[in-house]
């Protein structure tokens, strides 16, 4: 177990307006706000972090708001839908909440026999909640109880034009197999790990390639223990003929970057060090933390970012 990959660590978004990002996935889907930092390539913009307590891997899902972002297009070539894992019965409770938050549910039924619904975020990304035994400890807020609250991640699902290759990326570099198809979805399985651990990939040969923008997943990132293993991986994939990026240290976790041949980037992070690196866990999300090549801009920084 200690080589392999756990699952999925995170996944990252593109939003507009910061404020309501921060409103709707604290406030209407009950996550915490575990870090508030800023894009290493533009720190005139934040980079946040959603979770549960601790920002456990699995739990965490990141946005870059751009303030003016055009609405991007959904299609081929990109991660095109997020599952989160909700406890058995729990999706008629997410409905009323849906509704008293104005926020339509634009599909819902069971895949691979789990009951479901979909909804977009206010910039249009698709979130799917799926009815699961799940037994991690949720975040929870005044509206969002226990009872209904996401455990964290169930699974990604890729749009590609073809996805053998892809397919072989995940079976055999990353140790994934094929668990089950479901008409032109194909879910892969790591049983390694129970939670957040599947990747749906979704052919679709005649749909038009992705344009990424706000209201879309720029990359998913899949976990390792520690950096010993991500450099393990880091040659695994170069012998594979993938590029990839050398180790980067992301502050709250090290990590890894290649594109897989359907044109999705892949990530690979560690769970050290951990968001409480910077800050004590009963603070977490509550300060602004810059990275220390910015820490000296700190004054300007905060005056360009926006209020939320």
């Amino acid at each position: 177990m200690e080589n392999n990959i756990l699952g999925l660590h995170h996944i990252t978004a593109i939003a507009g307006n910061a404020k309501r990002n921060f409103d709707f996935y604290t406030k209407v889907m009950g996550l915490r706000l575990v870090k508030k930092t800023v894009n290493f390539d533009d720190p005139g913009t934040y980079h946040f972090y959603f979770g549960d307590e601790l920002g456990t891997p699995g739990t965490i899902l990141t946005f870059f708001p751009w303030e003016g972002m055009q609405t991007g297009k959904s299609g081929t070539g990109m991660a095109t839908d997020l599952g989160y894992s909700i406890p058995i019965g729990g999706l008629d409770l997410w409905k009323s909440h849906f509704e008293k938050n104005k926020v339509r549910v634009t599909a819902s039924g069971k895949r691979f026999n789990q009951p479901f619904i979909s909804i977009q975020d206010p910039d249009g990304l698709s979130l799917t909640l799926i009815e699961n035994n799940d037994t991690r400890q949720p975040w929870t807020t005044s509206e969002v109880k226990a009872e209904f609250a996401t455990r964290g991640f169930h699974s990604i699902a890729l749009t590609l034009k073809n996805i053998e290759a892809t397919a072989k990326v995940l079976t055999e570099v990353l140790g994934y197999q094929l668990e089950n198809d479901e008409g032109n979805r194909y879910r892969y399985g790591n049983d390694i790990i129970n939670h957040a651990s599947k990747v749906d990939l979704i052919s679709a040969p005649q749909e038009r390639p992705a344009v990424n923008a706000g209201g879309t997943i720029h990359h998913l990132a899949f976990r390792v223990k520690d950096e010993a293993t991500l450099m393990e991986y880091r040659e695994k994939i170069e012998k594979y003929g993938l590029g990839v990026t050398p180790k980067i240290d992301r502050n709250y976790f090290f990590s890894i970057y290649f594109r897989e041949p359907g044109g999705v980037l892949f990530e690979i992070a560690t769970d050290n060090p951990g968001f409480s690196v910077d800050e004590p866990i009963n603070e977490l999300g509550q300060h602004l933390k810059l990275p220390a090549q910015y820490e000296a801009q700190r004054a300007k920084i905060e005056q360009v970012l926006p209020i939320i």
